[in-house]
């Protein structure tokens, strides 16, 4: 259920909503918009009566919600989330007019390796910088990562270049660090459903940048969002990162018709990987252009110093040129969106 406040309810009159919904041993979720404020009812699996909401001093409207998911839905909440990620450089918004690129290496290699990636992410413009810390490989003998020398390393980017830093946990212990030394916490495709990854996520201050699974269905990933946002953490991003089908001409399927399906059903922002979408180096500019052309709210790219020698997705990273040529094109087709980049 949504509780729908009066535009002029008070903050104490919100509050008393609150604790009744608690009261009755559920959870209120406050969704501040711009003119008013609603109040989302989650955990009411046994049908408790709440025709009491809709009598108390500033209540406008009890809604019911209709989908599964609550707090991601759009029926909560009609207007886009623009998701605030405050970086030392300065604020990068993703949603609404504002297009949000990630760029780096698929790995944290050595420090000289991501201060020379960072230097030219920070020269194109780009305020987050991407870096795996935490590797989870299809081989156990791939690499796999530097662990904490390599988040070391990546906090020394933010303070160097002043880009936020976006890098994956793997698993509880592993999101621990990345809150301390990471600006978003990203959970990769191969835990979009490891609910308890979530769940802590969830009640992580961070943003959390939450990959597609590779076999997830829309509903699947708007759900594992909800785990997130239903511990308290309201700040998340989608990602697709593309799914596996039949066709071998690509690492995945880049499924770019999800962005729309997205922003329909939910207000949540949505980025593209078309590097992971692709897993081949040519086909990245063309998909990051048609991603921006279909509404994606950002870009997730890898990019590497020297990616014939890159020790992981080297094949599908774009050089530092080609990464400034890309960027070129997405400012250019988002100012015909009326967007703008970064």
């Amino acid at each position: 259920m949504l509780v729908v406040m009066q535009a002029n309810a008070s903050e104490e009159e919100i509050g008393a909503v609150c604790k009744q919904i608690e009261a009755l041993g559920l959870k209120p979720h406050p969704i501040y918009g711009e003119t008013r404020t609603a109040v989302a009812v989650v955990g009411n699996e046994n049908g408790i009566d709440l025709g009491s909401l809709e009598l108390m001093p500033g209540v406008a409207d009890c809604l019911p919600v209709t989908k599964p998911y609550k707090l991601v839905s759009r029926e909560l909440k009609p207007d886009d989330t623009i998701l605030v990620i405050r970086t030392p450089g300065g604020d990068v918004k993703v949603g609404g007019a504002h297009i949000g690129v990630v760029a780096g290496p698929c790995s944290v290699e050595s420090r000289e390796q991501a201060f020379a990636a960072a230097e030219r992410v920070k020269a194109a413009g780009v305020g987050l910088f991407r870096g795996g810390a935490f590797k989870p490989r299809t081989s156990p003998y791939s690499f796999q990562g530097l662990g904490l020398e390599g988040l070391k390393i990546l906090s020394e980017v933010r303070e160097r270049f002043g880009l936020g830093i976006v890098t994956e946990a793997v698993d509880n212990e592993s999101l621990e660090l990345v809150e301390q030394y990471g600006d978003v916490i990203q959970i990769g495709a191969r835990n979009m459903q490891n609910f308890s990854l979530l769940k802590r996520a969830g009640r992580s201050r961070k943003p959390v940048l939450l990959k597609r699974g590779m076999s997830a269905t829309l509903e699947e990933l708007l759900m594992a969002a909800e785990y997130v946002m239903s511990e308290g953490n309201y700040n998340v991003v989608l990602c697709e990162r593309g799914v596996r089908t039949f066709s071998d001409h690509t690492r995945n399927t880049l499924d770019l018709s999800v962005v729309p399906a997205v922003q329909r059903l939910s207000h949540l922002p949505i980025m593209v990987d078309p590097s992971h979408g692709t897993g081949v180096r040519r086909k990245v500019r063309p998909l990051s252009r048609a991603a921006v052309a279909v509404g994606a709210d950002g870009l997730l790219i890898e990019m590497h110093p020297d990616p014939d020698r890159a020790l992981s997705d080297g094949m599908q990273s774009l050089s530092p040129d080609e990464f400034d040529t890309m960027m070129r094109d997405v400012r250019q087709i988002a100012g015909v969106l009326g967007r703008v980049v970064n």
